[in-house]
């Protein structure tokens, strides 16, 4: 973990041009909000303007705006039954995207670029909790085993380049995230927005249960978007290394106990009925954040609060954070 000779570290922003590549995501949205305290010009560009996936088009995007720096957030996601459903897409996709801001970023002599991968990067069965160290030590989780191995590639590049070229390319791996901005379509979301639709709609539609997918067992960490977004940030200044860095909380909570969290928020009294027939994902998943912590950075927002923040906003956007058909009373248990 040396920090290579000529790398500018801290790397200040100020007065740079700052590249947020998928910024009409969650983690892209918050990116912005945390970059406006940093007397840096924020450059982005939607779909309209350039297709990540398309290689010509995306080094001509770079090298006609000429960022300092890129903060790479664009990405396919999705929860546990659209990874599994759509596994061509999630590798595809995020190999290209990857594959073409990284190269371009170099070609076009970017100062320094930061790729977000995934904790769903480490091993199905890894150690608790999951060290950096942990990538590529035993078989990955087969329900997202395609978006992993993107990301991995991702991480692959950033060190590729970082020892081949001497470029200043380093990846960040979070954790669950979730928080405003999300998406809460229950064929492609993750596990608290999902859980959160459905027991609000629970709720408001005076149902008794709501069934969950698995047994309620597994143990998931999950870190505000905000939170993350201050971490990126803070990397971006701070970390300049070949390996890739871990961010979270360092504390998990149990699926059923989630569910209970989520309904003490939204007020609903009603039980939970778990479907054992459905996948339940990796058991255990938290993350070693001592590295990220010794650096200096710390989640700050507790599981509680952030999900209040989260309701909040959800509420005044159902129409148009949910799609429009009926939803059916099931959500999926973890990612």
């Amino acid at each position: 973990m040396t920090e290579r000779q000529g790398f500018e570290c801290p790397f200040r922003l100020a007065g740079r041009r700052v590249w947020v590549a998928g910024h009409g995501g969650m983690v892209g949205q918050a990116l912005v909000k945390r970059l406006h305290s940093e007397d840096c010009e924020i450059l982005t560009a939607d779909r309209n303007a350039v297709d990540l996936r398309r290689q010509r088009e995306t080094e001509a995007w770079i090298d006609a705006n000429r960022p300092d720096a890129i903060l790479l957030a664009a990405a396919r996601v999705g929860g546990i039954l659209a990874n599994d459903t759509h596994p061509a897409e999630f590798l595809y996709h995020n190999l290209l995207i990857q594959a073409n801001v990284i190269d371009a970023a170099w070609r076009c002599g970017v100062r320094k670029l930061l790729a977000l991968g995934s904790s769903c990067i480490y091993p199905k069965e890894a150690q608790q909790p999951i060290s950096e160290n942990a990538l590529l030590t035993g078989p990955l989780e087969p329900t997202n085993k395609a978006y992993a191995i993107a990301k991995i590639a991702g991480l692959m590049l950033c060190e590729s380049y970082r020892r081949q070229y001497g470029a200043d390319f380093i990846a960040a791996m979070p954790t669950n995230l979730y928080g405003p901005g999300d998406n809460f379509d229950l064929e492609s979301s993750h596990v608290v927005p999902a859980l959160l639709r459905k027991i609000d709609d629970a709720k408001r539609r005076g149902a008794s249960t709501v069934t969950i997918w698995g047994t309620g067992r597994p143990r998931r960490e999950f870190l505000h978007v905000d939170d993350c977004a201050d971490a990126l940030v803070h990397l971006m200044t701070h970390y300049s290394a070949d390996e890739h860095i871990n961010v979270g909380t360092g504390t998990d909570i149990a699926i059923c106990d989630l569910a209970q969290l989520i309904a003490k928020v939204v007020g609903y009294e009603g039980d939970f009925v778990f479907d054992t027939s459905r996948p339940d994902g990796t058991l255990l998943k938290r993350l070693d954040v001592r590295r990220i912590n010794e650096l200096g950075w710390k989640a700050s927002i507790d599981l509680e609060t952030g999900l209040r923040q989260t309701y909040d906003w959800y509420r005044p956007y159902r129409e148009a954070a949910v799609e429009s058909r009926p939803a059916h009373n099931t959500a999926r248990g973890s990612t």
